[in-house]
């Protein structure tokens, strides 16, 4: 260990300054998707991120207990926000019992980010199977080889059970849909989009379905 390593970092002291131009209700798109659609775009050519479809997904238990992981989004449209997981993973039972979710995109090179809350459905077998046609081969393999959340003794186990499958369905056969396995679409309720500004003033715009499905927009305070 060197002495570098024994300096303590000092959390309090860990700040960045935005410098971001601001974001107005009159840049606003008409729909939450519409302007997650504009933002996506530069997240995705010009804000310099790994995953910028990579995201948070929170859920909660019947008894409100929490979990939070991150998921990629694979679709977005009106209709709601999409992503796939294995159904009898911790998330896919947590939202069996309690359907509403949280979702949040963290594009910090950006200064921003998109926090959507909703309640998740799945979605149906015919959308899940033709997602799955167009996963690579070893990962429909891995969707069958990893019992999603569940204790296993050692990494050997798992990848004895890969190497079977891959046996089993070699590269260029087709592999079958796992039953256990598809999608979840989120509609959104509210959606909130949260710009970095200077001295901790933050932009904050959210939309807020109205029960006739339209939208109205409110400012936060920072």
């Amino acid at each position: 260990m060197t002495d570098r390593d024994d300096v303590p970092i000092d959390l309090a002291s860990m700040r960045k300054h935005y410098r971001a131009e601001g974001l107005s209700e009159t840049e606003l798109a008409a729909s939450p998707v519409e302007q997650f659609a504009r933002w996506f775009k530069q997240a995705a050519t010009d804000g310099g991120l790994f995953e910028p479809n990579a995201m948070i997904v929170s859920t909660a238990d019947a008894e409100g207990r929490t979990s939070a992981r991150t998921v990629l989004l694979k679709h977005f449209d009106e209709q709601g926000f999409v992503f796939y997981t294995n159904y009898d993973s911790r998330k896919a039972r947590d939202l069996a019992e309690n359907p509403y979710v949280s979702l949040l995109f963290p594009w910090h090179p950006m200064a921003r980010q998109v926090i959507v809350s909703g309640v998740a459905r799945r979605t149906g077998r015919d959308e899940t199977a033709a997602y799955f046609r167009t996963r690579p081969h070893g990962s429909q393999l891995g969707a069958w080889a990893s019992a999603q959340s569940s204790v296993i003794s050692t990494r050997a186990d798992i990848d004895a059970a890969y190497a079977e499958l891959a046996a089993r369905y070699p590269e260029g056969e087709q592999v079958p849909v796992p039953p256990h396995w598809g999608g979840f679409r989120v509609a959104p309720q509210t959606v909130e989009f949260w710009q970095g500004r200077e001295n901790r003033l933050h932009d904050r715009l959210r939309y807020v379905e109205r029960p006739d499905g339209s939208w109205r927009v409110e400012r936060l305070s920072p």
